[in-house]
């Protein structure tokens, strides 16, 4: 009896103390902030995250989440949040984002594994991210912050607000007109390329985020069903993230399992080329060139709604290329990834002729070779077409 009472006295102290720690934790950072408008000058002001003890640290309510296949932007690593007010909730869509309530924050940190003894503005091309983290937040000791987005839905519709972290790595600054900063990305074998990191002004914000082009209303890209239809490694345990998200009270209006979409990995050679590629192009491409889009012009479809014909390229004559076809007749010419326009875009880093034309300032060499490998899988000729 008396080993029992010493033992919950002390585990009361324990519990105790790491209670002081928690609420000390909290007593550090204020709330998140929902600013209803403006553009506060420091990232700081939201309380979204914050750096403490050499992290980068979430606050409470706010929910990271990946995509089974991310959006390429040089290679950068992406931790992506979601935070809403207590007792708000966003409504499920099987194809559309997700309709989110007034008050809501959503934030992208872009980021790079630093490179051990590398010189100042070196970081690694990888993707490899096992040491990304420590506990809930970025480790800052292997990692170098570079940019923070926040897409936040005000009463008049969202707003895209982009900041640049400091040399310090202690806050982010207000970049309304972007940024330009030169890095240098240094692969596992030892071999260096130099680039300027470009970070959007809200404009290209917007370009990249509208919905519609006719009445230029934006939306976050990535909180859809068929993104978000994967496992997360919480700090409790993994857990689907739909699942996470209704969980805490975040989502509503999940229909079972097996009506939900998901996009393949486009990493995950276990799935099928077909799928991968399609993904692939689904996340990098298909938020502009879809009929809404701002590429709808172009004819092009390259978003999960277009089918095996021309809509998505298949012996599809350019409509507006200009010198971006690099004297390529189509889009796609199946089974002939060199005489395809499509590749040919993606493989190129020259301002008029590379696509996407703004969020990358290098190749993506895996990604292109994906596209690539995919057309040459196709079967058929653009002869009769010519």
């Amino acid at each position: 009896m008396h080993r029992r009472l010493v033992f919950w006295c002390i585990a009361t102290a324990v519990l105790f103390v790491l209670g002081g720690i928690l609420a000390a934790c909290h007593r550090q950072m204020p709330p998140v902030t929902f600013h209803a408008e403006g553009r506060p000058a420091h990232l700081s002001e939201w309380h979204v995250v914050a750096v403490a003890d050499g992290k980068l640290v979430l606050n409470q309510g706010v929910v990271p989440y990946d995509l089974n296949t991310p959006l390429f932007t040089d290679y950068a690593h992406k931790l992506r949040t979601i935070w809403m007010p207590q007792g708000a909730h966003a409504n499920y869509d099987a194809e559309q984002t997700f309709d989110f309530p007034v008050g809501t924050v959503i934030s992208k940190t872009f980021y790079y594994p630093r490179a051990a003894g590398g010189a100042e503005g070196t970081v690694l091309r990888t993707y490899d991210s096992s040491r990304d983290f420590a506990g809930e937040g970025l480790d800052l000791a292997h990692v170098h912050l570079v940019e923070t987005r926040i897409l936040v839905r005000r009463a008049s519709g969202w707003a895209a607000i982009p900041y640049v972290w400091n040399t310090a790595q202690t806050d982010a600054d207000l970049a309304r007109t972007g940024a330009v900063l030169p890095l240098t990305l240094l692969d596992d074998k030892g071999a260096s390329e130099a680039f300027n990191y470009v970070v959007p002004d809200e404009s290209q914000c917007s370009s990249c985020h509208a919905r519609d082009w006719v009445t230029r209303q934006i939306a976050p890209i990535g909180p859809k069903a068929r993104h978000l239809n994967r496992d997360y490694d919480y700090p409790d345990g993994r857990e689907n993230q739909l699942v996470h998200l209704v969980r805490v009270g975040y989502l509503q209006g999940v229909p079972t399992a097996t009506q939900i979409p998901r996009n393949a990995n486009w990493m995950d050679t276990h799935q099928p080329l077909e799928a991968r590629a399609r993904a692939y192009l689904d996340i990098n491409c298909g938020h502009c060139h879809n009929p809404k889009g701002a590429a709808n012009t172009t004819a092009l479809t390259l978003d999960v709604t277009a089918g095996d014909d021309r809509h998505l390229g298949i012996c599809k004559p350019p409509v507006a290329a200009g010198r971006g076809t690099g004297d390529h007749m189509f889009d796609i010419v199946p089974g002939q990834p060199d005489a395809s326009i499509l590749p040919y875009r993606m493989a190129s880093s020259e301002p008029g002729v590379m696509m996407p034309e703004i969020g990358r300032s290098t190749v993506h060499r895996e990604g292109v070779a994906l596209i690539r490998a995919w057309i040459a899988s196709q079967q058929g000729s653009c002869l009769a077409t010519e």
